[in-house]
């Protein structure tokens, strides 16, 4: 039997997390980072928010970390979209990113995407 192949977290912002994008796809693995605003024990349902944007985040596979409100904190996992348009990241990987500076962290992705795209365009010409 074939194992099937883990897909990497394509790096994404919260608020580009949205109906009309084009990483807001059932199953579709991702890695996003925000502030912790609410965790509840018993549903092992987190609720992370970066500026306007938040989303809830299914921790019950995650093992020795513990939530902190206020914290940040960077999860990969995979979207499950909801009938009415919610999502909710089943996360397989979590970690606690205190410290890091989420404005630059979004300049650096802007400028990796920017870097990606000018390869893709000189490498198809």
């Amino acid at each position: 039997m074939a194992a099937m192949a883990i897909k990497h977290g394509e790096l994404v912002t919260l608020e580009e997390l949205n109906p009309s994008s084009p990483f807001f796809k059932q199953g579709a693995s991702v890695r996003v980072t925000g502030k912790l605003q609410e965790y509840t024990v018993e549903t092992a349902i987190a609720v992370v928010a970066d500026g306007n944007a938040t989303l809830k985040i299914d921790t019950q596979h995650l093992r020795d970390i513990s939530f902190r409100i206020g914290s940040t904190y960077q999860f990969i996992g995979e979207l499950l979209i909801q009938p009415d348009s919610e999502a909710i990241l089943q996360a397989r990987v979590g970690r606690i990113v205190d410290g890091i500076d989420l404005s630059l962290y979004h300049q650096s992705l802007q400028l990796l995407r920017q870097f990606q795209a000018d390869h893709l365009n000189n490498s198809s010409s």
